[in-house]
């Protein structure tokens, strides 16, 4: 149905996609906790449908330094994913998976450890998604980019100008030694939209 906009999306889609935050924001605190090897706590995601202009504000401004982790989506669906912290917080992630090994910077060896972590975090989303889908969903190799928040959202912002002016933005915070503040942009193409929504009874 070519008439399917983001701005359509049902009440009953957002408490789906409520849920999904939840299950998967619970899955991977779950991840990395393990991958830390320490006590890691988790508030209610934050789950929004916000015009793209001001998701820049949402991450602290355009000019916050982020590190962000872009993926590709294949299988029953496609699209891709954006998972975004702050340069600070990837760092501490990073060393801290690395048992204090790291250089406390964020060079190649702790790039390397953070990609692995949003493979998990991601990969969390992805599996609750599936599971409440019935659908195989398979990520792509991870691509990591240190930049201002703008220009990192400038990637998906391409894909989005097909689609409209919103972008679904799921927060999760959670908190070890500091707080994280995790931001997951998730960009399925329309046709994957409406594959989810018949597959979760939303749409006939």
């Amino acid at each position: 149905m070519s008439d399917l906009s983001i701005e359509s999306i049902s009440e009953n889609y957002f408490d789906v996609l409520k849920e999904l935050g939840n299950i998967g924001a619970g899955n991977a605190t779950t991840a990395l906790a393990s991958m830390l090897q320490s006590k890691v706590d988790m508030r209610v995601p934050q789950v929004r449908m916000l015009e793209f202009k001001d998701v820049g504000a949402i991450l602290g401004g355009e000019e916050q330094e982020m590190v962000g982790v872009y993926l590709g989506v294949g299988g029953d669906i496609s699209g891709s994913i954006l998972f975004l912290v702050r340069r600070e917080v990837a760092t501490h992630l990073a060393n801290k998976v690395m048992m204090g090994m790291g250089s406390g910077e964020f060079g190649e060896m702790e790039q390397s450890a953070f990609k692995e972590i949003s493979n998990i975090i991601t990969g969390a989303y992805l599996n609750a998604l599936a599971s409440m889908t019935g659908m195989m969903i398979t990520p792509t190799v991870p691509d990591l980019t240190i930049d201002m928040a703008g220009a990192i959202l400038s990637v998906p912002a391409v894909e989005f100008g097909i689609y409209g002016d919103n972008i679904l933005l799921i927060q999760s915070q959670i908190s070890d030694e500091i707080d994280i503040d995790g931001f997951f942009i998730m960009v399925p193409d329309m046709e994957s939209y409406e594959k989810i929504l018949k597959s979760l009874g939303i749409l006939g």
